[in-house]
Parts: C-alpha cells; sequence; structure tokens
C-alpha cells in the first residue's frame, strides 16, 4: 500500500500559502506543484530531505542483506547448522521485510517523514547490535540466530516509507527521479554490504574474531542517520494516507498480475542478491575470493551492484520502447542467463559462473525499472473515473513493492529445498528458468494484447 495526494486529479490546486513552520520541524501549507514556492523554497527543502532518505534507506538495505554474507562464514566460526537453516536465515529477512512494507507505508502520515525516518533508523540499531552478539558465540540456539534474522527485515521495510515519504516533497514532473535516486540508493546497499563484510571480517586476524563487526561496523553510521534526519530532515502536514485508493487498487485484476511479473524481476534481484554469496561458496569451495591487503572479496557484491546500475536504464528504455517489451525481454535474457548456467556448471568455470549470473542480475535490474514503468500507464487505461488513475497507480506502486519483495524468500528456500533434497542446486535453476517462460508468457499475452487493442505503448 502506499499514500499520496488525495486532491482530485482533474482540478487545478490553488497557488499555496506561504510556508509555515512548527515545533517538531512541520511544515504546514506545502504544495510542491505551485511554481513560487517550489522555485523560493520548496526545491531547496525537498532535496535535502531526499539526501537524508536515500542515506537511511540505504543503510535499511544494508542491514537488510547482512546475513546473506555472515552466512557463510558462519562454519568457519564454529556455528554447527544444516543446509536448510542457513538457507532459513537467508531468506527470513525477506520475509518479514516484504509483509512490513505494506504497514511501514502509512507510518510517514500518521508519524510525520522525519519522525518516521528517525524511529526506523533507529530500528536497525536491534538487529545490528543483535547481529555481533550472536555470531560471537557458536553455542547460540538457531532459533536465536533465527529471531535476530528476522528482525534485519526492518531494513526490508524502510523503502517503503522512504518512497512514500518522497513522493509527497516533489511535484509530479519531478517524481519519477526523485524516487528513482531514492530506490538506487538504497538498492545499492546490498551491494555495499557484501563488499564491506568480507573485508572488515578479516582483517588483521581470524574471521572467527572479527564476525561481531559485521554488525557492529554499522551502529556509527546509523547513529549518524538517526542524528542528520533529526536536524535536517522534516515532517510535512499536507502528508495524508490515501486509504481509498489502496482499497479500489485491491480490487483492480491488474494490480495482481503486475506483482506476479514483479516478483520475477525485482523478487530475482533482491533473492538472488541475498543467496549469491552462498551459491559462490558452494560452487566453487576452493576460490576463495580476490585479495585486497590483508583482506578477501569473494565478489559476491558485484551481482547486486549490477542489478542496482542496471535498474534506472531500465526506466529508460521502457519509455522509449515500451515497459512491455522491456519486460519481456528481460525475462528472455534472465531465462537465458540460468540456462546458461546449468549448462556450464559442469565445467567448473568460475568466470562463466560468475558472468552467467551477472547477465541475470543486469536483466532483473532493467526488468525492474521496465515493470515500474508499466503500472501508471496500465492503471490510466483502467481508469473508469472513479478514484482516479495518478492516485490508484500510487497505491499500486507500493502494494506491488511490498508483493515482489517475497521473492527474496522463495528464491533461497526453493534453492535450499534444491540443494538438502537431491544434493544439488540444478533442480532449482531449472524450475526458475520455466518460471521465466510463464512470467514472459504472461506479459506478452496479457499486457501486448492490451497495447494492440488500445493502440497504447504500455
Amino acid at each position: 500500500m502506499t499514500v499520496t495526494d488525495p486532491r482530485p486529479e482533474t482540478t487545478q490546486a490553488p497557488a499555496a500559502a506561504a510556508l509555515q513552520h512548527r515545533p517538531g520541524r512541520w511544515i504546514d501549507n506545502w504544495n510542491p506543484e505551485d511554481t513560487t514556492q517550489w522555485n523560493t523554497q520548496g526545491k531547496a527543502i525537498a532535496a535535502r530531505n531526499l539526501r537524508w532518505s536515500i542515506f537511511a534507506e540505504f543503510l535499511g538495505f544494508v542491514v537488510w542483506q547482512l546475513w546473506s554474507v555472515v552466512v557463510v562464514s558462519l562454519p568457519a566460526a564454529g556455528f554447527q547448522l544444516s543446509t536448510g537453516e542457513i538457507f532459513w536465515l537467508i531468506s527470513m529477512p525477506s520475509l518479514v521485510g516484504a509483509t512490513l512494507r505494506i504497514p511501514y507505508t502509512f507510518m510517514v502520515p500518521r508519524f510525520g517523514g522525519r519522525n518516521w525516518t528517525i524511529v526506523s533508523a533507529g530500528l536497525l540499531l536491534i538487529p545490528s547490535i543483535g547481529l555481533a552478539i550472536a555470531v560471537s558465540n557458536p553455542a547460540t540456539p538457531f532459533g536465536v540466530l533465527l529471531l535476530i534474522a528476522a528482525l534485519a527485515g526492518f531494513g526490508g521495510g524502510n523503502f517503503a516509507s522512504s518512497m512514500s515519504n518522497i513522493t509527497f516533497f516533489y511535484p509530479a514532473a519531478q517524481k519519477g527521479w526523485a524516487l528513482g535516486l531514492n530506490a538506487a540508493g538504497g538498492n545499492l546497499g546490498a551491494s555495499v554490504a557484501q563488499f564491506v563484510v568480507p573485508i572488515v571480517i578479516t582483517v588483521g586476524a581470524a574471521a572467527t574474531l572479527n564476525l561481531p563487526l559485521a554488525g557492529l561496523i554499522w551502529v556509527p553510521l546509523i547513529l549518524v542517520a538517526m542524528v542528520g534526519a533529526y536536524f535536517r530532515m522534516d515532517n510535512l502536514s499536507a502528508a495524508k494516507a490515501d486509504i481509498a485508493a489502496s482499497l479500489a487498487a485491491l480490487k483492480e485484476p491488474h494490480l495482481w498480475i503486475l506483482a506476479v511479473l514483479y516478483i520475477g524481476t525485482f523478487g530475482s534481484f533482491i533473492g538472488f542478491a541475498g543467496v549469491f554469496p552462498k551459491l559462490l561458496a558452494d560452487t566453487f569451495p576452493d576460490f576463495k575470493g580476490i585479495a585486497i591487503g590483508t583482506a578477501t572479496v569473494t565478489l559476491a557484491f558485484l551481482g547486486a551492484l549490477v542489478g542496482s546500475l542496471a535498474r534506472p536504464y531500465g526506466g529508460k528504455l521502457a519509455d522509449r520502447f515500451g515497459g512491455t517489451v522491456i519486460t519481456i525481454g528481460a525475462f528472455s535474457v534472465m531465462g537465458l542467463g540460468i540456462l546458461s548456467v546449468i549448462l556450464t556448471l559442469p565445467t567448473q568455470n568460475f568466470a562463466i559462473f560468475l558472468l552467467c549470473f551477472l547477465v541475470l542480475f543486469a536483466a532483473a535490474g532493467i526488468g525492474n525499472g521496465s515493470t515500474y514503468r508499466m503500472i501508471p500507464t496500465i492503471f490510466a487505461l483502467r481508469s473508469n473515473g472513479g478514484i482516479g488513475a495518478q492516485r490508484k497507480a500510487a497505491a499500486a506502486l507500493g502494494l506491488i513493492s511490498a508483493i515482489g519483495a517475497y521473492g527474496g524468500f522463495f528464491i533461497p528456500q526453493v534453492l535450499g529445498f534444491s540443494k538438502t533434497t537431491f544434493g544439488s542446486y540444478v533442480p532449482a535453476l531449472g524450475s526458475f528458468v520455466a518460471a521465466y517462460v510463464i512470467f514472459l508468457a504472461l506479459t506478452a499475452g496479457v499486457y501486448l494484447r492490451m497495447s494492440k487493442k488500445t493502440g497504447t505503448r504500455i
């Protein structure tokens, strides 16, 4: 679910009154569509809030993905965990994070964007410090590890509140740019976590001695985000929850179709990003990574990095050629990428394995952008004069982003089941190829036909 400006789209909003600042950094009379207000004060205020929003959301993604890289080092730290238990630790943050995205969306209208950013950033301290304590003792029960991994889902929920908050600050003509920056900055947190953690836990000592640093190193940055939000961000009294649009979007069949497609794109990105360090470690146990001084980097971070950087290009390509065409292309490339992994696995060639997955990540990132681009167009076509298309589309974006994040749970679980049942990841990889074929057929069958029928590029 999401929140948006409940004013009808067909009426021209009057010029905004002068901005009023109240204690607690509340701002009244905010109207970014008013050109005078925007150019004189609004633009600078919005940019300041966007910068701190990106930083806080970036840390959310960092914490969300910490367990994806920490689990690889747990056996060396003395933990006796089964394959199934390891995959539960990888997937649990995504399950909780996806679920939290729905209520998190309504926190901004309820408490204020600045206030909720302070709280949501502060909540990241719990899984960060909890991880440090838990991994310092190999006798920590699996149930405790799983609980702390679940709390890392706080980081996944941050995306929804951060995006909904920034929506209120920018005029319609600039929302896409601002939200794109906000999303990309957050997504990069997954890559940074997978790059930094292997370095800090191996510098100067054995991994077993430095493993708690995987959580502790982020504590100072989280505190900076909280202090920065306290002094530099603002609450907007104009931010209102659009419950009517959310309920209307839930009744739209295309919301559920697009949610399935988003599981295939964003779900693949976050799911494979979370499991990639484990896949590399299991498939190439003798490959320890690339040395950087006395530390070692596993290269797993490249997957999340490529996917994050590719996302904006998916939106640009969709603007030019249509989201449907680009999404179909993305699913095609994703399927071919996984099929190539299956066919080349017997060669045990690390470079080929890595390249095939990077192609998958790039296609998933492009698919993220193109699928998102399809949503407002489709809801505009489906508008029947009730709840406005723009409002329903905004609500649908929030719902679809939450549902898509469940891919981060399903993909590790399918891979874990495959490994424990068949002793190989190949059956799971084959099922993903089949899923991409189904997603491709669904996109073509529904939205290519709609595009031809309406004469609109979707």
